[in-house]
């Protein structure tokens, strides 16, 4: 809509804006009327008319086939578009059109902005089965009728509010119609058995809606008497009751065809299956989060715990082992403390890999440097576990054996994530300046601990391809190539 409205019309952006919430209100509008409505805005010059929008009915037949969107009618075609134009006024005479051997009513309603007319909606009813109307239809294109008459005068939609229509309730989830009073003049079935969720046991035709409504609600005190107003429909507002365990979703719509509200629609939804179901999943990411919060708190345990076994043994070598396995045990941890604060089980892996750079980086201090160059990106919960324990013991093996005793260099970490709409690729590049590697190493045969832990998590859980060269000019480069899901 903004490309045509733009590109063929005078129209500016804060037309363009009531426009645009004018779409995101009229399924009410087509829902009602059973029928079909296409938004015709006249071009810049004044001589033809351009489609720009359209919404089929969900209660009944349409009336296109065809998408209307984007065409384009040389005034003087359709002259009921030139009346509801010229006069601002909706207009109904004319006989019935037929299209393809079905007779359509078709009538146009002028959408007015500050006394202008910005356009017209045209209105199509597809007529082929119309039968005697049961007090539900009258009651819908009464209401229809009002509305219409409200987009014609400019009143319609409420500018001050903003309506969500994927989550808002719609004409067959239940309606209620309401007089100047607040009394209900009609409800419809599926309102009905909304409000008898909700406890009620009589009907609710000839009763105070917003009374009504407060008396089934919980106790609220000083809250009841706004519950009655907006139960009530004197503003535009929507808004949630729960009651003997149903929850019922609420809309009002007042309703001021000449000016005066002469009364209100009540939308309703009864949505508490949906309610209960997202406690339930808030219920279970809270208690995923403990868990995950709980088994950070026990590695770390049992990290201090080696960490003071390391203390106390006298061997070299048997303190270094110690000390490896902290580390390795601190790198699940920061995963596992990254996941306690997520609501799903996927990880921004770039900030778990510069918490596992610093924490290597501690067993050099001041001697070599750190980097990450790239974006891991998000990455699930079973690649993000052992690919930090994996960076751990290639950093780790590249601190202690690529550099001697004394000696300064850096050790950069970049990543690249690429592939096909399928399949995405990680590739992980870790590289050092440090004495480069051995002759004839091989680190495919390697039998040192941490390459063989590299061997196993990245060939055996992640199902890539592990690699170490010597660097082009000087020290050792590490090529991970991982397959991660694609981020939705």
């Amino acid at each position: 809509m903004n490309e045509l409205v733009r590109q063929h019309t005078a129209l500016d952006d804060s037309d363009l804006e009531w426009l645009h919430l004018l779409v995101s209100e009229w399924q009410l509008l087509s829902d009602l009327s059973f029928a079909d409505l296409v938004l015709w805005v006249p071009t810049l010059d004044g001589t033809r008319y351009v489609s720009v929008a359209q919404m089929r009915p969900n209660t009944g037949p349409t009336s296109y086939q065809d998408d209307m969107v984007g065409h384009l009618v040389p005034r003087g075609r359709r002259p009921m578009l030139d009346a509801a134009l010229d006069e601002g006024r909706i207009v109904r005479e004319g006989d019935p059109e037929w299209r393809e051997e079905v007779p359509v009513r078709v009538e146009s309603i002028p959408v007015r902005r500050e006394g202008r007319v910005l356009g017209v909606i045209a209105r199509n009813t597809n007529l082929l089965t119309v039968r005697t109307p049961s007090r539900l239809e009258l009651t819908y294109l009464q209401s229809a009728s009002d509305l219409a008459q409200m987009i014609a005068a400019g009143s319609f939609p409420f500018p001050d509010q903003q309506v969500d229509m994927d989550a808002s309730p719609r004409v067959g989830d239940g309606l209620i119609r309401l007089d100047a009073d607040g009394i209900v003049q009609y409800a419809s079935p599926n309102a009905l058995s909304a409000y008898h969720r909700l406890g009620l046991a009589a009907d609710l035709v000839g009763q105070h809606l917003g009374e009504t409504t407060a008396e089934l609600a919980p106790s609220r005190a000083p809250v009841d008497e706004a519950l009655v107003k907006l139960a009530s429909g004197w503003a535009p507002r929507e808004f949630e009751i729960e009651a003997h365990d149903g929850v019922i979703q609420f809309r009002a719509i007042p309703l001021k065809p000449k000016g005066t509200r002469i009364g209100s629609l009540v939308l309703l939804r009864d949505v508490t299956e949906l309610r209960r179901r997202e406690r339930e999943l808030i219920t279970k990411d809270a208690t995923i989060r403990e868990i995950h919060h709980r088994v950070k708190n026990n590695l770390q345990t049992v990290a201090a715990l080696l960490r003071l076994q390391a203390r106390r043994i006298e061997s070299e070598r048997g303190r270094e082992a110690l000390e490896e396995a902290v580390r390795r045990v601190g790198s699940i941890a920061i995963v596992h403390e990254t996941l306690s604060q997520n609501l799903d089980e996927r990880v921004e892996f770039d900030e778990i890999a510069d918490r596992v750079l610093a924490m290597v980086a501690e067993i050099s201090p001041g001697r070599v440097t750190g980097r990450r160059s790239g974006r891991f990106g998000i990455l699930d919960a079973e690649v993000a576990t052992p690919l930090s324990m994996v960076l751990t013991e290639i950093l780790q093996n590249a601190l202690e054996h690529g550099f001697r005793e004394g000696d300064t260099g850096s050790v950069e970490v970049s990543a690249v994530r690429g592939g096909t709409t399928r399949e995405t690729r990680l590739l992980v590049t870790v590289q050092d300046d440090g004495v480069g590697l051995p002759e004839d190493f091989d680190p495919h045969r390697s039998g040192n601990l941490g390459l063989q832990i590299v061997r196993t998590l990245v060939e055996g859980e992640l199902g890539g391809t592990f690699d170490m060269v010597p660097a082009p000019e000087r020290g050792t480069r590490v090529i991970l190539d991982i397959p991660v899901r694609t981020q939705k």
